[in-house]
């Protein structure tokens, strides 16, 4: 299924560009408070940003033929996958990941799809990597952990998978977690929402005790900036990362794909 528009017609106010976040309940949208301080900053005054907020996928066409003016788009959950079969065509790091979260229309009405969440997710990363961090256990499943995934791979780290309920690609439940296993893996990546605002006193069930200083905890989650899950690893002495630098850094990302001024 491909869909295509034209934006062919020229209106008055033709030198005003759109940008966006499609999701579902994103009220809280880090993307849009984001690019308003990036414009206000930068005295960019011909480009708006704001929420598409929709129910369902099948309301994403209507999105892009009447809203005048867009040029990107950024997605969110629950939409990073089930977007790719409107877009006429998909970067191959994405395609890979199988997820995309920046999509760019182009003067003929093109939508291409991009993948941003693995560029900031590696190089917030890198910086706080050192030669025994080597396996990694990644918290959840869902969309985001692909992007994840992609990213370890390329930079030779092992990794598994941890779920509540086992399955194909699941190594590890949370009950198969021991100290054994934590001290195993180097790495622990929360890529569930357990502990986001306002539920912060949630956090991933693994065996915390068994976290030392050798160890680097990352949170996606950026609010709260501490979570429970970070708080403990803390507590242990380990390196705490939160996902604040890996959304602004992917956020760029989405903003030089775009390629606006």
């Amino acid at each position: 299924m491909f869909w295509r528009w034209n934006f062919t017609d020229k209106k008055p106010d033709e030198h005003m560009h759109k940008l966006g976040l499609l999701g579902r309940n994103i009220s809280y949208s880090f993307s849009r408070n984001y690019f308003k301080v990036k414009f206000e900053k930068e005295q960019i005054t011909n480009i708006t940003y704001e929420n598409f907020d929709i129910d369902d996928i099948s309301k994403f066409p209507s999105i892009i033929k009447n809203t005048k003016g867009l040029k990107g788009l950024n997605v969110t959950i629950p939409y990073k996958q089930v977007v790719m079969p409107y877009l006429n065509d998909i970067d191959d790091t994405a395609k890979e990941i199988g997820a995309v979260n920046t999509i760019k229309i182009e003067e003929n009405g093109k939508l291409t799809g991009y993948n941003t969440d693995c560029y900031g997710f590696e190089e917030s990363l890198k910086p706080y990597l050192k030669p025994h961090h080597k396996t990694v256990l990644i918290l959840g499943t869902g969309g985001a952990s692909k992007a994840i995934a992609y990213v370890l791979k390329k930079l030779g780290l092992s990794f598994h998978y941890v779920s509540r309920t086992p399955s194909a690609e699941v190594d590890f439940t949370y009950a198969d977690l021991n100290e054994t296993i934590i001290k195993q893996h180097d790495i622990i990546i929360n890529c569930t929402p357990l502990g986001t605002f306002p539920n912060i006193e949630n956090c991933p069930d693994i065996p915390y005790h068994a976290i030392t200083n050798n160890h680097i905890l990352y949170d996606l989650i950026y609010n709260p900036a501490e979570t429970t899950f970070l708080k403990k690893g803390k507590e242990k002495n380990a390196i705490t990362i939160n996902g604040l630098k890996m959304l602004e850094l992917q956020a760029e990302k989405s903003w030089s794909i775009w390629g606006l001024k």
